[in-house]
């Protein structure tokens, strides 16, 4: 079966609550439900931006000053991952949603799926990738392809071919 890197929302008590979405990065089988339970639990997400721990509305206010950005405390969006398992399952051949790609790109270890176009390109790319992982040893396959591996090895071959 096709393996696949979801979000599934938590249900517990100390979770998610109406409006207070909070969500598990998790590895299932492609045709499961969303809430069912999961092969593994890899990391969860919180998608309300939040201020960091150990500073308060007060301190972020007056650290604003003037109304600029500069030196003022941001709410941060909760990513944690358990990065050597998600590396795993990805080298294994389980696919990404778009929402989890898009997570992982965050933290260093896709490449992102949609690329900025023009001349803030490389800027761009800086201010949504955080400097933590690299992806050296990681081999990323984006279609679902009946072959596998062997996909691969046949688009470097031809590669090798038109460049040659």
């Amino acid at each position: 079966m096709v393996l696949k890197l979801r979000l599934a929302r938590i249900k517990t008590p100390g979770g998610a609550r109406r409006h207070h979405p909070r969500y598990n990065i998790v590895l299932a089988h492609a045709r499961t439900a969303r809430d069912s339970k999961p092969l593994e639990v890899l990391g969860t997400y919180n998608p309300i931006p939040e201020l960091p721990l150990g500073t308060s509305e007060s301190e972020a206010q007056s650290r604003g000053g003037d109304g600029g950005t500069e030196g003022k405390v941001r709410k941060v969006k909760d990513i944690k991952v358990d990065v050597a398992r998600a590396k795993y399952w990805i080298g294994v051949g389980a696919q990404p949603s778009d929402t989890v790609w898009r997570l992982l790109s965050m933290i260093g270890l896709l490449p992102p799926k949609y690329l900025p176009t023009g001349e803030q390109t490389t800027n761009a790319l800086k201010a949504v990738r955080f400097p933590t992982h690299d992806m050296s040893g990681v081999e990323v396959r984006r279609g679902g392809c009946q072959r596998g591996r062997l996909c691969g090895l046949l688009k470097r071959k031809v590669q090798g071919r038109l460049d040659g």
